[in-house]
């Protein structure tokens, strides 16, 4: 894999981004600089009864996700695990375990084969420990670094109801702390959400995906997973190529003495892309691009810690007695839709189709560049 990467730039001309300096700009530390050809590619799964499915379509599809991104990036990927269930009492098993990077498809492989789904106690699980654990990974300094996250639970802390452990993580772990420090580290996370079971919670996980510059992505039956997992790869990829040109707009800005207006920045960087004819690969679900951040969910992002979120959580979504039956028979294989106009959830015989595009860089990723740059240069409040 190692070689592909070293052909790629050498067919290319590729090198290593460079920041824009800017003179009077002195105490801004240096963009991180991320190889596009080279991919630290972390799962972090819910390993609970429910995620059964999930968990065997990761195990049977790990070399094909794999091989698919050497084919079409030419990268060298490394592969990474967090496995993920809950606390005692609620679980005895283990809380987290941690599978640091390879780049052996056998031994990712002998991990997912020893990976089961059990256990779990109340609706949260460890979302917070397992964040925590991505931290400890070895990601490589220079490469480019996503995280896909597959849960159906929320965190502790966040809906008080059903929560044996309603103040947070019991051991002080916040993952809203976390995700800020994940984001400085340039890893960008993907918040893979098996709906329906996820929905009430979809705004908070839409909001840490938001804070790395990542995304949203519902999943509705578990076969879908591997095409989302290499079509975010590749959009990352493809992203990750055109960092310094946002850089040195923020730059810019900031060298000027203004304050970075989101708003503002994006559509300059989004027009400078445009005008300059730069394209990118899309994740698109049913031919459709994916959903932006909901005005909810970056209002949770500007939100330092997890007290602040849960003083303003509202769960407006299906009645409870209605979200635990899902659960349940997600056991069972049952793949669902949700109808928020009768909040019932109701089988669906049509699977949700998610394939990659090219195309000019949209406003939605302009915006989530934006993001990347920002936390990466510590601008992010």
């Amino acid at each position: 894999m190692e070689y592909f990467g070293k052909l790629f730039k050498a067919i290319t001309g590729q090198t290593e981004n460079s920041k824009v300096k800017v003179d009077n700009v002195p105490s801004q530390p240096e963009l991180a600089n991320h190889d596009c050809s080279v991919l630290d590619l972390a799962f972090a799964m819910d390993c609970t009864s429910s995620m059964g499915s999930y968990i065997d379509t990761a195990r049977n599809s790990i070399r094909a996700i794999v091989e698919e991104i050497v084919a079409s990036e030419k990268s060298d990927v490394h592969l990474a695990m967090v496995e993920y269930r809950d606390h005692p009492p609620m679980d005895k098993s283990y809380v987290t375990r941690r599978h640091d990077f390879t780049s052996s498809l056998k031994k990712m492989k002998s991990i997912l084969d020893k990976c089961k789904a059990e256990g779990g106690g109340d609706c949260p699980e460890a979302v917070a420990d397992a964040l925590h654990d991505l931290l400890k990974l070895s990601w490589r300094k220079n490469s480019t670094k996503i995280c896909v996250l597959v849960s159906d639970a929320p965190p502790h802390g966040l809906d008080q109801n059903g929560d044996h452990f309603p103040n947070g993580c019991p051991v002080g772990l916040d993952p809203m702390t976390i995700v800020r420090q994940l984001a400085e580290k340039g890893i960008t996370l993907y918040c893979v959400g098996c709906e329906p079971a996820i929905n009430p919670y979809k705004d908070f996980f839409t909001a840490i995906a938001y804070l790395t510059g990542g995304q949203y992505v519902p999943l509705r039956g578990a076969k879908a997973l591997t095409q989302i997992i290499i079509g975010g790869a590749q959009e990352e990829i493809s992203l990750e190529r055109w960092m310094a040109e946002v850089d040195e707009e923020v730059q810019r800005e900031i060298a000027a003495g203004n304050q970075i207006n989101d708003d503002e920045m994006t559509q300059r960087v989004h027009d400078k892309m445009k005008s300059k004819g730069i394209k990118g690969k899309r994740l698109q679900m049913n031919d459709s691009d994916l959903g932006a951040a909901s005005e909810t969910s970056r209002q949770i992002a500007g939100y330092t810690n997890m007290a602040d979120v849960r003083s303003k959580f509202v769960d407006n979504s299906v009645d409870r007695s209605c979200r635990s039956e899902i659960r349940v028979n997600r056991l069972m294989g049952a793949r669902y839709d949700f109808d928020e106009e009768d909040e019932m959830a109701t089988p669906s015989t049509e699977p949700d189709r998610y394939n990659t595009v090219e195309s000019e860089i949209s406003y939605e990723q302009a915006s989530r560049m934006l993001q990347k740059c920002k936390s990466r240069n510590k601008y992010l409040s």
